[in-house]
């Protein structure tokens, strides 16, 4: 167990500085465009992979660092340079994630590579979950998986809704129900190969903001995939269903729930990259607008608005680095990665909105950049679990009840 520091070594603040120069240069300046256009920003994610910052390389040794810092650190300078193109580069995390944390070692050395490709052949990854019924409530999945021992195959069928990089990944992670009377607690994660027969894109949507992540739904219709893609393997889920069906309970966490948990600190670090950008641009403003003769800064109404969001910022921040370090090094005991995603996602929407507030019409305009982070910024409050979902889990947290 690492001990509890959140002071940055020379190797993360080294990265901290390589992933915000590669934000200013590369993602600032190209946000705009891609806003407009709501299309997945290959040659910004090419870019980022030939560099190293997209690939099972870098995700790997982030996500292997002993502090649990490295990648909130990294995630919060991509969000800082924008969110929809911080989206479309840490997409195939969430699918990296999910292999990780349900699948056997040599799953996750088969498929996590193929969630990113090489620097020369980028690929993508997709982690399905939600569905047009089933969004917050992940235990009402409708999505089948049937297993079809004669050809040692599963038969996945089902709709899923809101899923980044969805039908254009070249690797799909599926949740789906194996014993629907079970509900949360018969469920079991599944990879579908590229080139999947029966997987398909539905409906892309036109989004709020984050308009550069590709977020759309998968149709799964009799979509056929070997044993060895269940994973975790077929022991492991049948011992798991025995339990569930004897006890009432499988004493492991949902497939699903298990991934979200463990990603809430880096979704917190993606909502604080966007209030500290917000936050910024609102303070260089009110240093130089002047009204009345004066920098309006020098207004307390001014001033004080930038020192609410300055310590909200920080306070995420905290939150944020105490969860990634506790996920490394034992685990949440008290909601604290809910606490992070919550506080920071709702802090977000706050000082993006403060942002546009202080630079008063031109923050309602696109010629600064508050408009688009505001937009950005919402999401945060709703997808991985809404703000109310975490506040769930931390008042069972907190109380031991099982509150409803």
């Amino acid at each position: 167990m690492a001990e509890f520091n959140l002071t940055l070594n020379a190797d993360q603040i080294e990265l901290k500085d390589w992933v915000h120069e590669f934000a200013k240069d590369v993602m600032r300046p190209n946000a705009e465009e891609w806003d407009d256009r709501e299309e997945f920003p290959w040659p910004i994610v090419q870019e980022a992979a030939k560099i190293g910052l997209y690939g099972i390389d870098f995700m790997m040794n982030a996500m292997s660092d002993p502090s649990g810092l490295t990648l909130p650190v990294a995630i919060e300078e991509l969000f800082w340079g924008d969110a929809g193109l911080g989206m479309a580069i840490m997409g195939s995390g969430l699918a990296a994630a999910g292999i990780s944390g349900n699948g056997t070692p040599e799953q996750v050395i088969e498929w996590v590579p193929q969630c990113y490709g090489t620097a020369d052949d980028v690929k993508l990854g997709a982690f399905c979950v939600s569905e047009p019924d089933a969004g917050s409530d992940v235990s009402s999945l409708r999505t089948r998986a049937v297993y079809d021992e004669a050809n040692d195959e599963w038969v996945l069928n089902g709709t899923k809704a809101w899923i980044t990089n969805g039908g254009i990944a070249d690797v799909h992670v599926v949740v789906a129900a194996v014993d629907p009377t079970l509900k949360g607690r018969g469920q079991a994660s599944f990879i579908v190969p590229p080139g999947t027969k029966g997987l398909s894109q539905g409906q892309k949507y036109k989004k709020h903001g984050i308009k550069a992540s590709h977020t759309a739904e998968v149709v799964l219709d009799d979509v056929r995939v070997p044993g060895r893609c269940l994973l975790g393997g077929k022991e492991k889920l049948d011992a798991k269903l025995a339990r569930a069906r004897e006890a009432g309970r499988t004493g492991e966490a949902q497939p699903a729930m298990k991934t979200f948990e463990a990603t809430r600190p880096s979704v917190g670090a993606q909502a604080l990259g966007i209030a500290r950008g917000a936050y910024e641009i609102a303070l260089e403003y009110a240093k130089e607008r002047v009204a009345f003769g004066k920098p309006i800064i020098m207004n307390q109404a001014i001033a004080f608005k930038l020192a609410n969001m300055a310590t909200q910022i920080d306070a995420a921040r905290l939150l944020i680095w105490r969860a990634a370090w506790l996920g490394r090094n034992g685990g949440f005991k008290n909601g604290e990665g809910s606490m992070s995603k919550y506080y920071a996602s709702e802090t977000a929407v706050r000082v993006t909105e403060e942002a546009i507030q202080i630079l008063g019409g031109y923050g309602y305009t696109r010629e600064y950049h508050v408009e688009r982070m505001h937009r950005d910024a919402k999401i945060h409050t709703i997808f991985e679990g809404t703000s109310e979902i975490q506040q769930l889990v931390i008042a069972r947290a907190i109380s031991g009840l099982r509150i409803e």
